[in-house]
């Protein structure tokens, strides 16, 4: 099946009614596509009964009416394919994207922080084929064929209705709202209604990545030893066999929540850092049996992974960890589109920007740390082979679609590499920044597996 990328131009006049679109001779001959016979146009949900003419230049021409109601905008540059058994002409992708929240009171940036990322994905989609538009579990409802969502048109966020989308990508960043019903219905009428696909549909827990990867013979050598914490006798076993552990909330994120308690030398105790929004607390406890009991209330509330501490790399003092992003191609394999180290901010042990880490290229901070000079060689190709075969590991083993995940990892004293997480909500500014380019490469890939995923 041939497909070719065109802008679409909007042409009035008698000679573009409607109901027929132009295609340039060279283009139809390639499509194989049948002149002045009905065929089926279709964008997204969207379906229409139109017939193709013939045009001298190389574009899809068709009429300001039929554009408007397919909400495609003049200039707007899509992949087009035809299914000669269905008669149907296929343009696209069209890409919805799932939004946590819109701020309707600011109508230059709707979707505050994440607002330059949607316009960079907006872009990505002009230069390299594709259409975009944002919309939040609020706008989910009505009619099942639409959408209500915006799209960034001539510099201005426009609210308007939308077919559904070929490809959905779930930027969602609440497991509260990404659970909804009508979200996790929409998702459902997405795939068996439209064979539209949903990637990242959903978050990933510490306790189900733990669990899946330690079935996969390839990364073993990657995974500390993490359990889901059941009880005391757990916490004991696991102090006595480290001088570290962490308890880490299994749905956590951006560093919350997260216990580090280490064993004080000669008898001395116990001493408990909690991580927060304010910083981080540090509590000294004579037994470990006090600190328990000061910390279940906590073990009653939610859920928490217990993992086995690591004496991580260090810059000046700081420790560090890297966050690589694999995402699914073109041609929907996985690769490796950045990794970056992250320095942990002073009097903390968490790297998160959030809590007011640095990003720093993998060569700088290796150069830096503490790292004998006989392993720094070749840290940041063991990190890239670490963070695919995780992420295919991950895709193989866990259900759901997923095209994107940052894998968090660690480097300890002796150069190995460890697993502390796997994200499938990454950060859009945890990856290479663009430099010279407008468009980062982590953005791009976004449009072409979309392309990919939509022409399977």
């Amino acid at each position: 099946m041939a497909k070719i990328k065109l802008p679409v131009y909007l042409q009035s006049g008698s000679a573009h009614p409607e109901e027929q679109i132009a295609i340039g001779a060279g283009f139809l001959k390639k499509l194989k596509l049948p002149l002045r016979e009905p065929v089926t146009l279709r964008f997204g949900s969207a379906r229409r009964e139109v017939r193709i003419t013939q045009s001298s230049q190389a574009s899809l021409r068709m009429s300001p009416q039929l554009a408007a109601s397919l909400s495609i905008s003049h200039g707007t540059k899509l992949c087009v394919s035809y299914h000669a058994a269905s008669r149907t002409l296929h343009i696209g992708p069209l890409i919805g994207v799932l939004m946590s929240r819109v701020y309707t009171h600011a109508p230059d940036r709707p979707f505050g922080a994440m607002t330059a990322f949607c316009a960079e994905l907006t872009e990505a989609c002009r230069l390299h084929g594709g259409a975009a538009y944002f919309f939040t579990p609020n706008d989910i409802g009505g009619e099942a064929s639409t959408v209500q969502g915006w799209a960034l048109s001539e510099g201005r966020w426009v609210k308007s209705s939308f077919p559904c989308p070929n490809v959905m990508y779930n930027r969602v960043t609440s497991r509260k709202l990404e659970n909804k019903p009508q979200v996790q219905q929409f998702m459902r009428e997405l795939k068996t209604r439209y064979g539209s696909v949903a990637f990242n549909e959903k978050y990933l827990d510490k306790t189900e990545v733990f669990q899946a990867l330690r079935k996969e013979k390839g990364v073993h050598a990657y995974l500390p030893e993490s359990y889901l914490f059941k009880n005391f006798a757990m916490l004991k076993t696991m102090c006595k066999k480290y001088n570290t552990v962490f308890l880490k909330p299994i749905t956590g994120s951006l560093g919350k929540g997260i216990i580090r308690i280490t064993s004080q030398p000669e008898g001395g105790g116990y001493q408990c850092s909690f991580s927060s929004l304010a910083g981080v607390k540090r509590q000294h406890y004579p037994t470990l049996t006090q600190l328990f009991q000061t910390i279940s209330g906590k073990m009653k509330q939610r859920r928490y992974q217990i993992q086995q501490g690591l004496r991580l790399m260090e810059t000046g003092g700081r420790p560090v960890d890297f966050r690589a992003l694999v995402q699914k191609n073109g041609e929907g394999e996985w690769a490796v589109t950045s990794v970056v180290a992250r320095v942990a901010a002073s009097n903390t042990f968490v790297s998160n920007l959030a809590r007011g880490g640095t990003l720093s290229p993998v060569s700088e901070a290796v150069a830096r740390s503490n790292l004998p000079s006989g392993v720094r060689t070749g840290v940041n190709t063991k990190l890239r082979t670490a963070a695919l075969s995780i992420a295919k590991s991950v895709d193989a083993t866990i259900d759901g679609h997923f095209a994107e995940l940052g894998v968090d990892l660690a480097v300890d004293a002796a150069g190995r590499v460890w697993l502390l997480e796997v994200n499938s909500k990454p950060s859009k500014e945890d990856n290479t920044p663009s430099g010279d380019s407008k468009i980062r490469p982590s953005v791009k890939q976004v449009v072409l597996y979309s392309q990919h995923a939509w022409g399977k």
